[in-house]
């Protein structure tokens, strides 16, 4: 999901480090309409304006959703994506961070609740529902989103480039992949059924590049890649473009659905950590399970998402509720 080149080589994880923050997924604290009696139109408020956002620009939903990602698999699912940063070094500014869109959505829709509810809604709350809603504003699946996270303090450039426990890179292996979920209290198949978002959205030309045109340093293809696909992509990236933006899910990248995966069946995952998920028993099962008509896919995205948005939350006392999401108060 993250969209970055950065010098990983061995990806090992402290045993430690595995326990503690597997502990961190639990989501204590967290519950379905916690705002219910603080600002009981949070959710409304929330989904209206996405909406409006929405009808006029539906290429945000994309980078809406994959925030909420970038968020919670750095420090929890605390906001710590948003802060700003005088010198550039909060998380924001960080490589796998600089594709994102949005903040201005987010801004947006903090300033609608802080008219309604001043201080209630938190910012690290918007972003888990912000991405629900514009999933399901994608005809995808709807779930019900546990709130009650509060907004972290720290934002660190150097988070989400660590070697051990920062964002897994585009090139990642299936190995890596799931050792950086694992991390995170998540399974193979929330990583299958997760990295199904990229239903919607687009990646720039420069995270797979390298698959086109020197995948060995031999001026040569990616060979686990449809070559009919490589020659369609050579027609629209040329080597080096670092500015052109191509689909994750030609043809229907603007609708959640089913078809990210039929098309990694046919080997033409845009990323190398797409195609990983054929290399994988589990995750290739996945796939195929999910281009059939027992398909669970929507029902487990909202499963797997519910998950997710439990890493590492901040609750009670803990953190603050921020009044503009991009600034500590």
């Amino acid at each position: 999901m993250a969209t970055y080149k950065n010098s990983f080589g061995y990806f090992v994880l402290p045993v430690m480090v595995l326990a503690f923050l597997t502990l961190q997924a639990e989501g204590q604290g967290l519950k379905v309409g916690f705002y219910e009696k603080s600002c009981p139109h949070a959710e409304k408020i929330v989904t209206t304006v996405i909406n409006e956002v929405m009808a006029v620009a539906p290429s945000l939903s994309g980078p809406l959703l994959r925030m909420h990602f970038h968020d919670c698999f750095i420090r929890g699912c605390d906001g710590s994506v948003l802060l700003d940063s005088p010198t550039n070094q909060s998380e924001k500014f960080s490589p796998p961070n600089l594709s994102l869109r949005g903040f201005n959505i987010i801004d947006r829709v903090k300033l609608a609740l802080e008219n309604a509810c001043p201080g209630v809604v938190s910012c690290a709350d918007i972003v888990a529902l912000v991405a629900r809603d514009v999933t399901v504003a994608n005809k995808g699946p709807f779930w019900e989103v546990e709130t009650g996270r509060r907004d972290g303090n720290v934002s660190l450039f150097s988070d989400p480039i660590n070697p051990t426990t920062g964002l897994p890179p585009f090139f990642a292996n299936i190995n890596l992949l799931k050792q950086s979920f694992a991390l995170r209290g998540l399974n193979t198949k929330d990583l299958v059924v997760l990295s199904g978002g990229h239903t919607i959205g687009m990646s720039h030309c420069s995270s797979f590049d390298s698959r086109l045109y020197n995948f060995t340093g031999k001026g040569d293809t990616d060979p686990s890649m449809d070559p009919n696909y490589i020659a369609r992509l050579k027609l629209k990236c040329k080597q080096g473009d670092q500015t052109t933006l191509a689909e994750l899910d030609p043809g229907s990248f603007k609708t959640f659905d089913d078809s990210y995966y039929r098309l990694l069946t046919k080997r033409r995952g845009l990323l190398q950590s797409d195609a990983a998920l054929l290399n994988d028993p589990e995750t290739r099962a996945y796939l195929v399970q999910s281009t059939s008509h027992g398909s669970t896919f929507f029902k487990d995205f909202g499963v797997s998402m519910v998950k997710m948005g439990r890493i590492g939350v901040l609750t009670g006392s803990q953190g603050e509720v921020r009044k503009v999401c991009s600034k500590r108060n």
